[in-house]
């Protein structure tokens, strides 16, 4: 493939109803490790390329495209193959990107911030002077529901996060805590009635908490459950103790605390329950508040497509904050001598949050 001057190797998305694009940035997200260990359903069979977003340039376009052109600036979700120099994808999933938004921003945008909005706005609906509790605040989702909130007057957020993440984050959330303390008691000591909504990325025991967290009428939203991600191989036992841990719902209290429980997954709306066009026009108003200057993409680090394997790394050790993006141009940087992992007599990584640090980038997957 020619390089593209200027742009390095770029997406290519082909429209046909489907549009080609040079690729050069994709986004990482905690669901593409959960799909490299097996934690999800109907894993797709090997070989395959991983990714689910990425931004880049036009390449082609099939016969029936309409609003596009050759060179075009897009965004675009994958139903895999993101993490590729080129990708063929439905115009239904590509969006032209702002004219001051980076690459790099682009593709740390879509999955973050329509994930944050619909959650947020379509499931929840967030409205003046309710209270949110988002886990691993630090993290890409995190960050957008944070600044989302920002646009509501007088929403209060408090926020999860490992504590060496605080001073940076800090000032994005109202009140925040360390995820190993007793969250709960925190917030309660704050607002006796608890939270009206909750967003929960983690699973595990934290489902029970976050259900006794609610107030009448309030909504506790499950869109992940990275506390089923362990180690390097998945392990049975550690798998089978988190879902052991997740609460147990009655119908019939939830009944008699008016509260709610729901679901969301992004890309299940997308590719398999057929919502593309509810998605465009939440992608659009995203925009509009990007332009607007109110939300802006929070870029953790770039790596080359060599270092998929150390940025992964980065993501299970909760050491972002924000988005990794995967920037196709980018020349992979050697790795320090002092870089290494330690591992249990289990084989999984000993979690050492207290000391993490933005010295993690180079950190090695375990083998």
């Amino acid at each position: 493939m020619e390089e593209k001057s200027g742009h390095g190797v770029l997406l290519a998305l082909i429209l046909n109803v489907s549009l080609f694009q040079f690729v050069v940035h994709s986004g990482l997200n905690f669901i593409d490790l959960m799909v490299r260990q097996g934690n999800i359903d109907n894993p797709p069979k090997t070989p395959l390329v991983p990714g689910f977003e990425c931004s880049g340039i036009v390449e082609a376009l099939g016969d029936s495209v309409k609003g596009y052109e050759i060179g075009d600036r897009v965004m675009a979700f994958v139903n895999y193959n993101a993490w590729a120099e080129v990708v063929c994808t439905p115009v239904e999933f590509v969006y032209k990107i702002p004219d001051d938004m980076s690459f790099s921003e682009a593709a740390a945008f879509p999955m973050n911030f329509v994930t944050a909005y619909m959650m947020l706005f379509e499931v929840a609906n967030l409205r003046e002077g309710m209270s949110v509790l988002v886990h691993s605040a630090g993290g890409g989702v995190g960050q957008a529901v944070a600044q989302l909130c920002s646009t509501v007057p007088n929403v209060t957020v408090f926020g999860t996060a490992s504590t060496f993440k605080h001073e940076a984050i800090k000032g994005s959330m109202t009140h925040l805590f360390d995820r190993n303390a007793d969250y709960v008691q925190e917030v309660k000591r704050i607002s006796a009635e608890g939270v009206d909504i909750v967003l929960d990325c983690l699973c595990g025991d934290n489902t029970g908490k976050g259900l006794s967290l609610l107030k009448p009428l309030g909504t506790y939203i499950l869109y992940g459950s990275s506390n089923m991600v362990t180690g390097e191989t998945k392990s049975f036992f550690s798998f089978a103790k988190s879902w052991w841990q997740v609460e147990k719902v009655n119908p019939i209290k939830l009944y008699e605390e008016n509260k709610v429980i729901a679901g969301f997954s992004l890309l299940n709306l997308l590719f398999k329950q057929g919502r593309a066009g509810l998605i465009r026009g939440v992608v659009d108003k995203l925009t509009e508040l990007y332009n607007q200057k109110k939300i802006k993409p929070v870029v953790d680090s770039l790596w080359a497509l060599e270092e998929v394997k150390e940025a992964m790394q980065r993501i299970h050790d909760r050491g972002n904050i924000g988005k990794l993006i995967l920037d196709v141009e980018k020349t992979p940087t050697p790795l320090m001598a002092n870089d290494s992992t330690e591992t249990s007599e289990a084989g999984e990584e000993e979690e050492d949050h207290e000391g993490d640090s933005e010295n993690k980038e180079r950190m090695p997957f375990i083998q």
